[in-house]
């Protein structure tokens, strides 16, 4: 059996519809359904149990879950840039993590968690996922944080060389519906380009870069799970990967992408950043790649507005999810 906490979320149920693809269906899947569109992305996906994120943490304690698992994928957490209960997101983020961590060492499961790109905040220490200690890393919010001690816990505690984590960048695709305002600019922009004909993007407040020509990591989700099951494939590999597409792309490019998929001149228009974000602002991501490539990943990410396309014309026209 396979677990995939947040299974029912935008990258986790991703994994379970790729691993139905591979013709596995035996999958555990963990999730909160506190979202009326969440329970939407497993529709037609095949697994054989479902738990809630409580209960099932519950069962883990108390010692179930011991036998028959091959493999936990733990993509389950808060995942909103913009959440200021730190309480909340220690105890979400890096406690439950703690506790599934230590659970899958003690019982030699494979263990493949979500960091995230975030706690390398500004950038000024780079992108580097070959950096021994992660604690040099200053995330810029608490979401960042909470991703960012359990990266240091494991490390403290010797436990990077036995589990995987993974550092995703700015992923895109289908089954994001329920994220809100954490949802892509491609989901975003599509619902407001088809509404008002226009895009609006934030203007630049450094001289460095135009308006909309800030620029970001971006990777279609299908890219980033093929990368996250390299890691059940190679159980051996283990630390600290990044996750992207290992180049730049700027706002105004992804914005163009999105006019072209929907057939559409473009039309954008820049607007004030609010001033909560524009000291955490990121003006540049980019995923170093090589050590993920040195380990053996091969495939080839598709480009930026290949990918939009699909997920444009395949997804987003039909109100469409990952199917099996």
């Amino acid at each position: 059996m396979i677990i995939v906490t947040g299974g029912a979320g935008f990258i986790g149920s991703a994994i379970v519809w790729a691993l139905n693809v591979r013709g596995m269906t035996d999958i555990l899947v963990v999730d909160e359904l506190e979202s009326p569109e969440k329970w939407k992305n497993l529709t037609g996906l095949s697994f054989t149990d479902y738990f809630e994120k409580g209960d099932f943490l519950d069962a883990v304690l108390a010692g179930k879950f011991r036998k028959g698992t091959e493999a936990i994928f733990h993509m389950g957490a808060c995942s909103s840039t913009t959440e200021t209960d730190a309480v909340f997101l220690v105890k979400n983020n890096f406690e439950y993590t703690k506790h599934l961590a230590e659970f899958a060492v003690r019982e030699a499961i494979r263990f493949i968690y979500a960091s995230s790109a975030a706690t390398y905040g500004d950038g000024s220490k780079g992108y580097s996922d070959q950096v021994e200690d992660p604690s040099v890393f200053m995330p810029l919010n608490m979401y960042a944080t909470s991703k960012q001690m359990f990266d240091v816990w494991a490390h403290r505690n010797e436990l990077l060389d036995k589990i995987a984590g993974l550092k995703y960048f700015n992923v895109f695709g289908p089954n994001e519906y329920h994220k809100g305002d954490m949802r892509s600019l491609v989901c975003k922009g599509y619902e407001e380009i088809k509404e008002t004909g226009r895009l609006r993007l934030f203007k630049s407040y450094r001289s460095k870069y135009a308006d909309g020509e800030q620029v970001r990591d971006f990777i279609y989700v299908k890219d980033a799970v093929e990368m996250t099951l390299f890691f059940l494939d190679n159980p051996a590999l283990c630390g600290i990967f990044n996750v992207g597409s290992g180049t730049v792309s700027s706002w105004n490019a992804l914005g163009t992408a999105i006019f072209d998929a929907m057939g559409l001149k473009k039309n954008i228009e820049y607007v004030e950043m609010p001033n909560a974000l524009r000291e955490k602002y990121q003006y540049h991501t980019m995923a170093e790649t090589r050590k993920i490539r040195q380990a053996g990943y091969e495939k080839p990410v598709a480009p930026l507005a290949d990918a939009v396309r699909e997920y444009v014309q395949n997804y987003l026209q039909h109100g469409l999810y990952l199917r099996t």
